[in-house]
């Protein structure tokens, strides 16, 4: 910005936004003074650099703006989690299953485990996954697969994503 730019020629984006062509620094520094605006390098990689013509503080404040406003629009994905067990009844799995259903409606990420206790990861192993297939089957039509059965300790899990 102004006395901060280092190179002999720039080309000059005037305030009305026309191009004044390559002029020499202290050129296009007289003439942001003459208007009472700064002179501000926009692309200093290129060959001569580009230098406009504008407000600086009016710069920042539009750019800060814009910020705001991408970030009130940025949309964060959560992922919730359902914990069941390997001899989780049906109807108590039906209930779970229609909160899950809630949670996907609403553009969550559904994480679903399945918790084993002492020896049952031994002796059960086969219907936590039982149980995740069926939870896959039943939530099908509103969700696809984002990661596939992982084994992580004592739990089994998987993720599933809204379609």
């Amino acid at each position: 910005m102004n006395s901060q730019i280092v190179c002999n020629e720039v080309r000059l984006i005037d305030n009305n936004n026309e191009q004044r062509g390559l002029l020499n620094l202290e050129k296009a520094q007289e003439i942001a003074n003459n208007v009472g605006l700064d002179l501000v390098e926009i692309s200093p990689n290129s060959n001569p650099p580009v230098c406009k013509i504008l407000d600086y503080g009016k710069f920042l404040y539009e750019i800060e703006k814009q910020d705001k406003l991408n970030k009130k629009k940025q949309h964060v994905v959560q992922v919730k989690e359902i914990r069941i067990r390997p001899n989780t009844g049906d109807h108590d799995l039906v209930t779970k299953l229609k909160r899950g259903q809630k949670f996907l409606e609403n553009g969550d990420k559904l994480k679903i485990t399945v918790m084993y206790r002492g020896r049952e990861f031994y002796s059960r192993k086969e219907d936590g996954i039982e149980t995740l297939n069926k939870v896959v089957e039943v939530l099908k039509d509103i969700s696809f697969i984002d990661k596939p059965v992982d084994l992580q300790g004592r739990r089994v899990s998987i993720v599933l994503s809204p379609k």
